[in-house]
């Protein structure tokens, strides 16, 4: 069980590692489609923004550093109407509270709009969001869409008050799907839409993501849970299930499959408590039937490890039974990690490596299983056959 423990400390620390120690910064260059816009706006500047799918160009005039465009950008993907956000806040770190937006909007009938807004507390108590003066000059701002590449850009020529610092801009993005007129309604309130913040420095385009120590924590959380709910367990499941045959490991059976429930157990509840933290720091969102089942995985979890010492001996006659609640229940667990291990990716939304990575953990479970559970069949029905077989010639020769 050393060894386990050990085993287990290692995954941990590096995984953590790995992502902890990522870089802060990011600087990834926007597509070929608002590069090409840019360049027609004279922007030289333009970089991909962490949620939404969202691109940002800008340029700091050469003459005066307060004055800058910018551009921002996103694919519409077939949305009928939309309204796409940017602004700049002065408190101390970027949130929607405070913001001094430009919100431009296509309408269901094509048409397209920009205005100007102040963002809230009231804005975000779900009050109507009306146009008003802001104290960004703003010289010009237009909302294009761009029909051949269902592309809304949203440019505009702002100055900035002396409150502000293009060193330290922090900046605010957003995207919604419903307005009335001028009053563009509630965004969704998903991970991506929450942090749709950062802090950049327009001189060389490096940006803190607000939040991005949460972030991490999440990528901490699913890969952990992932690899310790979603990997480990089913491994010691496949174990216990075929290791008669042809599995035949003897007494190094018990001891693989406890490990790997050891090990899958211990990361799971890391995680799990990960996400306990990220939980109770979360303020403006929750998830509660992917909280539900995690902790209907962490309780029946730990109910089956407590089988490493309650379990019944092979002498006690409800034996049996206490086997097949077992066996139920580990199936039924490892079938809502599952689903609870797809609804967080979903939840996280990065980029489709991590559902493909988790559908191929599956998929080589599942070829495994069906390759075991051929030969256990085909095994038994010869061993069977050769039993009746057996049997008969002993009946035969006794009758002689």
């Amino acid at each position: 069980m050393a060894s386990t423990a050990v085993t287990t400390l290692i995954v941990v620390i590096a995984v953590l590692f790995l992502l902890v120690n990522s870089s802060a910064a990011h600087y990834i260059p926007c597509s070929e489609s608002l590069l090409k816009i840019a360049q027609e706006k004279n922007i030289s500047h333009c970089k991909k923004l962490t949620t939404l799918g969202a691109e940002f160009g800008w340029e700091v005039s050469k003459h005066n550093e307060s004055q800058v465009d910018i551009l921002i950008g996103t694919r519409l993907n077939n949305a009928e109407m939309v309204w796409l956000a940017w602004g700049v806040n002065p408190e101390d770190k970027p949130q929607m509270v405070g913001t001094r937006a430009i919100i431009g909007i296509r309408q269901l009938n094509g048409s397209v709009g920009a205005n100007t807004y102040n963002i809230t507390g009231d804005t975000k108590l779900g009050c109507k969001l009306q146009p008003s003066e802001i104290d960004v000059h703003v010289k010009s701002m237009k909302l294009d869409y761009v029909t051949s590449l269902d592309y809304l850009t949203l440019h505009a020529t702002i100055v900035l008050p002396s409150m502000y610092n293009i060193s330290r801009l922090n900046h605010v993005w957003q995207v919604g799907y419903d307005a009335r007129g001028a009053e563009p309604s509630m965004h969704p309130t998903a991970l991506q839409n929450v942090d749709s913040t950062e802090t950049i420095d327009l001189k060389d385009g490096l940006a803190q993501h607000v939040g991005e120590f949460e972030g991490r924590l999440r990528k901490i959380h699913g890969v952990l849970n992932i690899i310790g709910w979603g990997t480990f367990l089913p491994a010691g499941v496949i174990i216990a299930r075929y290791f008669p045959y042809p599995l035949t490991l003897g007494s190094y059976r018990y001891h693989l499959h406890v490990g790997c429930q050891i090990i899958g157990y211990n990361l799971g509840v890391a995680g799990w408590s990960v996400g306990l933290w990220l939980g109770q720091a979360s303020k403006h969102y929750s998830f509660k039937i992917h909280r539900l089942f995690a902790t209907f995985i962490f309780t029946f979890t730990t109910l089956q490890m407590l089988a490493l010492h309650l379990k019944p001996r092979k002498t006690d006659g409800y034996r049996k039974y206490w086997n097949i609640y077992h066996h139920f229940l580990g199936y039924a667990l490892l079938s809502v990690i599952s689903v609870n291990i797809f609804q967080g990716i979903d939840i996280l939304k990065p980029d489709h490596s991590w559902k493909w990575a988790y559908v191929g953990i599956l998929g080589v479970f599942a070829a495994i299983v069906i390759a075991l559970e051929i030969y256990t069949w085909a095994k038994f029905l010869t061993e069977k056959k050769e039993t009746k077989k057996a049997e008969s010639g002993s009946g035969g020769t006794a009758a002689a």
